[in-house]
């Protein structure tokens, strides 16, 4: 039985797989983008002097630091996206060959030798081949204007990078008389397409109103002794994490022998009670 829409409360949130949500209100045609097609570039990068390679980056060396003691960590992982080439292939023009290149920097802090922190700013450009991605290109064109833009053609096809970065080393090297900082870079990039769409998905309509009391409640202090009390005692022993004595197929295998000897037997399971 369906849930009473009267009892029901439209809001985000987890849906229960045992139960079932009323009918939606309506059917709505709603436009956001849609990722059409993605990939994931995987990269760990240290310093190379000569040029740039899937595995070294010139960039990843700083400028000449004055008295550095020690390597503290890197922070604030930006990524910029410069340019994007699309070559369609020959057998299906709606696969294309793209030619990203891209920023990405951050800041690597460390310490004096009088004990300050200090920082240095990276910044490597980076540029990546896929060979086969698929980015169709829409039929229709797409103009907009606003009550406070001028109108403006739009490209329905967009390329958008997510980056997640992690300096996994830094090493101050002496070059020459001269302190330099090396960065290990280790970095998941996300190539995505995306296209504006339009997508009829049903709706409870608009999300009410929250309540006033949600940004005032505030948890009460409880005495520790009080939560001692009625919390259950621990498991005293960890799990033991075994493994099953039998496959799920030796599992049915002996079921089936032990019917078929019950039968050849004349066994009787209704006098297990006698």
């Amino acid at each position: 039985m369906s849930i009473n829409f009267n009892k029901f409360e439209p809001r985000p949130g987890l849906v229960n797989k045992q139960g079932r949500l009323p009918d939606p209100y309506e059917l709505v045609c709603i436009e956001v983008p849609k990722i059409f097609d993605q990939c994931l570039i995987k990269r760990c990068l240290v310093y190379g002097s000569g040029p740039d390679t899937i595995t070294t980056d010139r960039e990843l060396r700083s400028d000449p630091l004055f008295d550095p003691r020690s390597y503290i960590r890197s922070r604030d992982f930006n990524i910029r996206l410069n340019s994007v080439d699309k070559f369609p292939l020959r057998t299906n023009h709606n696969y294309k060959k793209l030619v990203i290149d891209y920023t990405i920097s951050f800041y690597a802090d460390y310490i004096d030798c009088d004990g300050l922190n200090r920082s240095e700013f990276y910044e490597i450009n980076r540029t990546d081949t896929i060979y086969k991605f698929y980015c169709p290109d829409s039929i229709a064109q797409i103009s907009a204007y606003g009550a406070n833009t001028p109108a403006q053609d739009l490209d329905s096809s967009i390329i958008k990078l997510e980056m997640v970065a992690e300096a996994l080393d830094g090493e101050l090297v002496n070059c020459e008389g001269e302190w330099y900082l090396d960065i290990t870079l280790g970095y998941f990039l996300i190539v995505k397409c995306e296209l504006h769409v339009q997508l009829l998905v049903p709706a409870y309509g608009y999300c009410p109103v929250p309540s006033e009391a949600c940004c005032e409640e505030d948890e009460p202090e409880e005495d520790v002794c009080e939560r001692f009390w009625n919390s259950p005692p621990p498991q005293f022993y960890p799990e033991q994490n075994l493994q099953p004595l039998f496959t799920e197929r030796d599992t049915s295998r002996n079921s089936r022998e032990q019917r078929e000897y019950d039968s050849d037997v004349g066994f009787d399971d209704s006098y297990d009670d006698y």
